[in-house]
């Protein structure tokens, strides 16, 4: 029986979204694409292409390149609006046009204001059957770090943390850095290893002494950023030590010691230092300066005064959390979020939960945060 066209496009869009991840680490501050290029009959897959690194060519051009002549009269499946403007490439719309391709099919419109429709536009003028809205909010989310960015001028943060199962961080006193499994400490690894940032706090700094590197090395090298108020990071640290070979931005208050900035800088830190008075305040400058720098996603590994004020001012767009099957007890132990209580359950937070595992026999949840709406 022949497949129907509402399924194979489904399936086809389904595909494109997937390649579309390949990316995750490569292209950012560009957004994530998939394509897919389906014969002119609509009844098989002849190629497919996504945006593979950061200046070289996009998903529409990948797969038109793996296609050749089976383009011609074909339908173009591509996660996002192809772009109509000169950029670090020639358009797409260009391409696709030269190609033959006789129908397109995407999931959602670009933001970026050189295409915002124009795309579409330029397919529909050349006589292109364009179709909008397949699977759109897959397609949505998967440029969502991407439209933060340019929209808001600030990164994507993703807050990451590891509990037991009566939420403590840690034992007391901490007798291991380490409380969930070995297989949740490698998807974090991946993790770090396709950001362009991973920030902590002092405190966490100090009492875990990490190098917060991703190992084995992913396709970015983050930038490790310490908040560090007074400039009290041990210059024995390990993050101070690697700071020549792996850069580090030591963020501080205006009032940190002059000499402790001079020592940092000589070991090879870089430092930034906010002039605000209050933390929430430098914090948010600072997710200005690293908006500037075009950093798309950050990752937020604690410790939970940091946490828990990204949390207050509605900052925190992801949240990764390892729970391990553990119960530690104790009423002075740390919990992921500090902070003030809520007055009510109905002002909570929920998380909109994306992907669920058990690692090592820890729960692994992944999910977007969605805040209470305020009247």
């Amino acid at each position: 029986m022949a497949t129907s066209r509402p399924t194979f496009d489904s399936s086809a869009m389904q595909r494109a979204l997937e390649l579309a991840v390949r990316g995750q680490g490569y292209v950012e501050p560009n957004p994530l694409v998939g394509a897919v290029i389906a014969s002119s009959d609509g009844t098989a897959i002849v190629a497919e292409g996504w945006h593979a690194r950061f200046g070289e060519a996009h998903a529409e051009v990948a797969a038109l390149v793996a296609a050749g002549t089976n383009a011609r009269g074909g339908t173009l499946y591509v996660t996002l609006e192809p772009c109509c403007h000169q950029g670090k490439t020639p358009p797409c719309t260009s391409a696709i046009i030269a190609a033959g391709i006789a129908r397109v099919v995407v999931a959602s419109g670009d933001p970026f204001p050189a295409v915002n429709g124009g795309g579409i536009a330029a397919l529909q003028a050349a006589g292109v059957v364009v179709e909008m809205g397949l699977h759109s909010q897959q397609g949505m989310r998967l440029i969502a770090p991407f439209c933060k960015l340019l929209t808001q001028k600030k990164p994507w943060l993703i807050a990451k943390w590891a509990m037991s199962l009566d939420g403590r961080m840690a034992t007391h006193p901490p007798d291991s850095p380490w409380i969930s499994s070995e297989e949740s400490r490698a998807i974090v690894h991946e993790l770090r290893g396709r950001v362009d940032a991973i920030f902590v706090g002092i405190g966490t700094a100090i009492a875990d002494d990490p190098l917060l590197t991703a190992r084995p090395a992913g396709p970015r090298q983050p930038l490790r950023i310490v908040l560090d108020t007074q400039a009290r990071l041990p210059l024995s640290s390990q993050l101070v030590k690697s700071a020549r070979d792996i850069p580090l931005l030591v963020a501080t208050g205006p009032e940190a010691p002059v000499e402790r900035l001079a020592a940092l800088r000589e070991s090879g830190c870089h430092i930034w230092q906010g002039r605000e008075p209050s933390r929430a305040a430098r914090l948010e400058s600072l997710l200005q300066e690293l908006g500037d720098r075009r950093m798309t996603n950050v990752l937020v590994e604690g410790g939970s005064e940091v946490l828990g004020s990204l949390f207050a001012h509605k900052a925190i767009d992801e949240v990764w959390t390892f729970i391990a099957p553990k119960i530690i007890g104790g009423n002075a132990l740390t919990s992921p979020l500090s902070g003030e209580s809520l007055s009510g359950i109905s002002d909570a937070s929920a998380l909109d939960i994306e992907h669920m595992a058990y690692p090592g026999g820890d729960i692994f949840m992944r999910g977007l945060l969605r805040y209470p709406r305020t009247t």
